[in-house]
């Protein structure tokens, strides 16, 4: 049986990986056992950089191994740009097979996959959706989960496109599908997100071509949140659920929040991971939280509700994202008393334009 730990922790900087340092040395944590790193840091790519050398350092050390294995082994999704009220944190988790029995209740299962190293030009393409397709299904086996319903959260980090690549790309007589760096990640955030929909059934093979990518966005997945980072060669791969290969002391919920002032949507989130809630969310039940991940997807409309915004008109125009991550930050913060709340600012077929796309793992009672 699977048995699935997890572990939110604050960051002082993008180079503060003292607090998982701690509970590895003093045993709270096996290090062999970290399986997973999903952290908000401040700062750019290169600050997602920073930190990710700073946890593959301390890890390697720890692990007896090279920082490159330790690359290979634990994939450390960094997501940078923490505006507003957002507090920089990251969460680990660890994964153990224990000789138990299964007791009938689903838990949370975690499943991990990387897809081999992708082309330039195969960026933001149906060829890297069906990688990442491939990668949910093979993950979603590792973690013993059975059916697709019970999937809450699929989270991928992406390559970006840089000079050097598009240059590679170019030298070998190849064509990738933006030359535009903001818009060529884009698209591949949004390859990577319909190969999640494709993985569990969300749309249809024949749906999933180039010309559909960031273009036919009746297209989406309800538990995507995928982010480009200049840092990957490859879609690194995170399915969350629950399964009754598990006996997690924890337990998932998602829900779907149609547009940024859909509280009941937190709400339905909060209640598939056994929280009591009714309306508001008691504090007794806030303390069982364990940690949540968002995906904002805001940025993708000029309005609201019938009323105009200027998210994507305005001077800061250019911020967007951040701004869409710190709207929902404070909003599903008031809820839960926190603002310790991952989120990851993408609208590309990750839900339904202006839709945010909720996760809570919470102490199962």
């Amino acid at each position: 049986m699977m048995d699935v730990g997890v572990y939110r922790l604050p960051m002082a900087g993008p180079d503060d990986v003292s607090e998982l340092a701690k509970l590895i040395d003093n045993g709270t944590i096996r290090a062999e056992e970290v399986c997973a790193i999903i952290a908000q840091t401040e700062g750019d790519g290169y600050a997602r950089g920073y930190a990710a050398m700073n946890f593959e350092l301390m890890l390697s050390e720890r692990l007896g191994m090279s920082r490159e294995e330790v690359s290979a082994r634990i994939p450390m999704l960094m997501i940078g740009l923490t505006g507003g009220l957002m507090s920089p944190h990251y969460t680990v988790f660890t994964r153990r097979e224990v000789d138990a029995k299964p007791t009938g209740e689903k838990r949370l299962a975690l499943g991990i996959k990387i897809t081999r190293v992708l082309k330039p030009e195969e960026y933001g393409t149906a060829v890297q959706a069906r990688l990442v397709a491939e990668a949910v299904r093979e993950a979603m086996k590792e973690a013993g989960i059975e059916r697709v319903e019970d999937v809450c959260c699929v989270e991928v980090k992406c390559p970006n496109l840089t000079a050097a690549r598009l240059e590679d790309a170019r030298s070998r007589g190849k064509k990738c599908c933006r030359t535009n760096f903001a818009e060529a990640g884009s698209k591949s955030k949004g390859a990577s997100a319909l190969g999640v929909a494709l993985g569990l059934g969300e749309v249809q093979d024949a749906d999933v071509t180039d010309e559909a990518v960031c273009s036919n966005w009746a297209l989406y997945s309800n538990v995507a949140s995928t982010s480009a980072g200049n840092e990957q060669v490859a879609c690194k791969v995170i399915v969350m659920g629950n399964s009754v290969n598990s006996v997690s002391k924890f337990k998932i919920g998602n829900g779907v929040m149609q547009d940024t002032l859909d509280i009941e949507g937190a709400r339905e989130a909060f209640r598939k991971a056994g929280l009591r809630c009714e309306h508001d969310l008691p504090e007794e039940e806030r303390q069982r939280i364990a940690t949540m991940f968002i995906n904002a997807g805001a940025d993708a409309m000029g309005s609201i509700r019938g009323r105009r915004t200027t998210m994507k008109s305005d001077y800061l125009v250019g911020y967007q994202g951040i701004f869409a991550k710190a709207v929902i930050n404070a909003i599903v913060g008031s809820l839960v008393g926190d603002t310790m709340i991952l989120a990851s600012a993408g609208y590309e077929h990750q839900g339904p334009l202006g839709a945010n796309l909720v996760a809570c793992i919470a102490r199962a009672e």
